[in-house]
């Protein structure tokens, strides 16, 4: 095993080094001038060319790169070009709401949608099964935001039962904390909780066919522990592997139901880095969160070890 996840962690590194390079080359690959676009129509040319040497645009891109890569692997970030505030600073500041946000929906998906998606495969064809199916198509279908907007109008501008806005930090009190997060939680795992649920019946109806769930029954065991304790088990390799590749929706829906529900994580921060061309707030959050996802794969990968003993080989 140890060998096995070895194996897989020095498979991570050239995936990180081929992502630092693409995020580092967002300044280059960006339509028109980077110097340009933040100096502003007003600027002279001498403004233009003074923020051309503050980003190093006028120096190799190799050395830059190497620059820019030795201070990351120090922990340095870079500044921002319109605060003046370290990048890591910035991304330490937001990170709290930004993870209470993504835990919370990673929770609840996965709490909600594997049963769900278990009772669908046990009574594939009936109602159930239909209605399991419905709710996956419509949480495909309709964006965050629509879902946000219209939680945010019946529970908090019709119903008052909870804030429409902003984050209160844990350290402040369960209640205040958790109610500003349950709004963006369930807009945030609409599109989730459907994607689990789906492979989940999927993984479940395959498992449920095969010779040892159907002596297991013909032996007299009850329903529920041949679901639970036989089929989820070998059904599980595939269910923690969309598990794992949705956290991409998580990062990616994260930055919108910030955006709705006014929580300062850091989706916002992106956003506001991107509308203000501020190239080195984007290009830190962009390998924060791309690391995030390889970890998260990384993971998956080594879980695979525990679930199927096989893979190993």
């Amino acid at each position: 095993m140890w060998r096995y996840a070895a194996r897989r962690v020095l498979a991570t590194l050239p995936v990180m080094a081929v992502v630092a390079l693409f995020v580092f080359s967002l300044l280059y690959i960006a339509p028109g001038d980077p110097a340009a676009i933040i100096a502003g129509d007003q600027a002279s040319a001498e403004d233009i060319a003074r923020i051309r040497i503050s980003l190093g645009l006028d120096r190799p891109f190799a050395v830059r790169f190497g620059e820019w890569l030795w201070r990351v692997l120090h922990g340095d970030l870079g500044t921002s070009i319109f605060t003046n505030l370290s990048v890591t600073h910035m991304i330490g500041q937001r990170v709290g709401p930004s993870l209470s946000l993504m835990l919370l929906t990673l929770l609840l998906s996965v709490a909600v949608a594997v049963p769900v998606g278990v009772l669908a495969a046990a009574r594939v064809g009936s109602w159930l099964d239909r209605l399991v199916m419905l709710a996956a198509v419509v949480g495909f279908s309709v964006p965050v935001f629509v879902i946000g907007y219209g939680l945010a109008y019946v529970f908090a501008l019709q119903l008052d039962w909870l804030p429409v806005q902003g984050y209160v930090p844990l350290a402040q009190g369960l209640w205040p904390w958790l109610s500003r997060l349950i709004l963006p939680t369930l807009a945030l795992s609409g599109i989730y909780i459907a994607l689990i649920a789906r492979t989940t019946r999927a993984a479940m109806l395959e498992v449920l066919g095969q010779d040892y769930v159907r002596t297991a029954r013909a032996k007299g065991l009850a329903t529920l522990p041949v679901l639970y304790l036989h089929a989820l088990k070998n059904a599980s390799v595939p269910i923690v592997t969309v598990i794992g590749l949705g956290v991409a929706l998580l990062i990616g829906g994260a930055v919108v139901t910030e955006s709705v529900f006014a929580i300062p994580g850091i989706g916002r921060l992106v956003v506001d880095a991107i509308l203000r061309r501020d190239y080195p707030v984007i290009q830190g959050v962009t390998l924060l969160f791309s690391l995030l996802y390889v970890l998260v794969n990384l993971g998956v990968d080594l879980l695979y070890v525990v679930l199927d003993p096989r893979i190993r080989q």
